[in-house]
């Protein structure tokens, strides 16, 4: 290995301890890393960390639990690319549990460019179909544990005159009962591809036990095949990919991590807007009691005193964020919360001398942010609004203004509230009920299959510049002062992003 030249005499920049030591409060880009020495190639720098204490990752991304991100397809195909899905709550307790189940049943993470029905839906424009010649009926309208009852073809209903397409999708769908449809649910996918050649049928359905977790067709295979290939996948003891979920503080939670267990759940997160309350300490004694092998997340905690309380409670990792997110208005509400950069170093540096693992939780919206996120001491990302609005978020894409879109909404806004999330804002046993989110729209961003690896790609690149190989060695260079950071200015955020043209069009890959 080349020697590593020596450092120079005179001082550059600032080191971390510094810049977060005067009194500001940082977000990502309100700081810059300063570039470092180069002496290996970007393939040879390592993502792999860990999620939680005792759950390894390969690659540093959790999606967040959210009812517009993260269901049974967003878990798979996170597990499959070698990081994990944390599943929502947003739901009874049985639907969590089947959700969990359906997740680590899915081998090949494919989710299905086709649209998706209730019977009585009615079809009034062709993009119900999207890009896939199918739109499929299932009794709940979605591919969350379908229950496949039949179909319509694009061209079928192009043949269709008006009176009729005003009619209900299940008065004319084309029925798909008994088995000529149906494969197991742990088939080779060039099995799945000869069927599909074979039977002529457009598509097949997996079947786990007799029941269906997934709906793939014959443009899903050819859509997948194009994507880059990963790396390992997160496997747990059984076999299965590896899905956390998350769960509330109150009594009734204990319930719901029992099924939850049973339904096979590999790491927990205590989902509260603030952390630090006797409500999460008691459950995390609760949970470490009960089910000692399993390991628990808590937060979301954004000081150091914060992190303490719960590091002595034994939580296996912590969340860190409050008011970061895009569709989040806690600080703006609330009047607390912290710069996510400040909040991440903050408490990172006192994690560390634990060996508890912290997830960044808010604020990713490139790669770049990504790469400031991990140097500044924490294993993983979590994202929400960066992985919603892709084929495994739940919901069903919509047009806007000649956009393909879907609905993401934060779990303070009120809508979500209704249907249970409130009590991550200790609301739900108030008559009140004050937002503390909103609800909005995301651009479709097409597989995380796909967006997946190319922004680790990124991010890759983003270590190497600052010359370090793996996640280990770039907090080992921050704690040493090897690496430098700045303030920017509002000008030099600017100058830093593309700017000068009168348009242009933005591709990330």
């Amino acid at each position: 290995m080349p020697q590593l030249p020596m450092s120079p005499t005179f001082e550059d920049g600032f080191p971390a301890e510094k810049l977060f030591s005067q009194g500001y409060s940082y977000t990502y880009d309100d700081v810059i890393f300063l570039p470092h020495y180069i002496d290996f190639s970007t393939d040879a720098v390592s993502l792999s960390t860990r999620f939680s204490r005792h759950v390894p990752l390969s690659i540093p991304c959790v999606s967040s639990p959210m009812d517009t991100v993260s269901e049974c397809h967003m878990a798979a195909s996170m597990a499959s690319l070698g990081g994990i899905g944390i599943v929502h709550y947003n739901c009874d307790i049985a639907a969590q549990a089947s959700i969990i189940r359906q997740a680590k049943s899915l081998k090949h993470p494919i989710a299905s460019d086709a649209g998706v029905k209730f019977p009585e839906y009615e079809i009034s424009s062709i993009d119900a179909f999207g890009p896939s010649s199918f739109v499929f009926v299932t009794q709940t309208g979605t591919m969350t544990n379908p229950k496949l009852l039949g179909y319509v073809t694009k061209s079928q209903w192009t043949k269709m005159n008006f009176e009729q397409r005003e009619m209900k999708i299940y008065d004319y769908m084309k029925s798909c009962d008994g088995s000529d449809y149906t494969v197991p649910w742990d088939i080779d996918l060039e099995k799945i591809e000869a069927v599909l050649e074979d039977k002529q049928k457009g598509f097949v359905v997996l079947e786990r036990d007799g029941e269906s977790v997934n709906v793939v067709t014959k443009d899903d295979i050819e859509r997948v095949k194009g994507y880059p290939k990963s790396g390992p996948g997160t496997v747990g003891p059984d076999g299965a990919w590896m899905v956390g979920a998350a769960i509330g503080t109150r009594e009734s939670d204990k319930e719901r991590l029992e099924h939850l267990v049973d339904a096979g759940v590999n790491a927990v997160v205590l989902d509260s807007s603030q952390g630090n309350s006797i409500y999460q300490l008691e459950m995390v004694k609760y949970v470490k009691r009960t089910y000692p092998e399993l390991d628990v997340v808590g937060g979301n905690v954004v000081t150091m005193y914060q992190a303490q309380n719960l590091i002595q409670a034994g939580v296996d990792g912590l969340r860190v964020g409050m008011g970061s997110g895009s569709i989040c208005t806690t600080q703006e509400v609330c009047a607390v919360g912290r710069g996510q950069a400040t909040a991440v170093y903050k408490v990172c540096s006192i994690a560390a001398q634990s060996g508890i693992p912290v997830i960044a939780d808010g604020g990713i919206s490139n790669s770049g942010h990504i790469v400031k996120a991990l140097v500044l001491g924490a294993s993983t990302v979590m994202m929400g609004s960066f992985l919603a609005g892709s084929t495994e978020a739940p919901g069903a894409y919509e047009y806007m203004n000649g956009k393909r879109i879907k609905k993401y909404r934060g779990m303070g806004s009120l809508e979500a509230m209704t249907k249970g999330s409130d009590q991550r804002y200790l609301g739900d046993k108030t008559k009140l009920k004050i937002a503390q989110g909103v609800v909005g729209a995301v651009a479709d961003k097409g597989s995380v299959l796909k967006l997946i690896p190319y922004t680790m790609h990124a991010v890759k690149q983003g270590f190497q510049d600052l010359g370090a190989s793996s996640l280990q060695s770039a907090h080992e260079l921050l704690r040493s002062n090897t690496l430098r950071l700045e303030a920017r200015t509002g000008a030099a955020q600017v100058e830093g992003g593309v700017h000068g043209l009168v348009s242009y069009e933005k591709k990330s890959f």
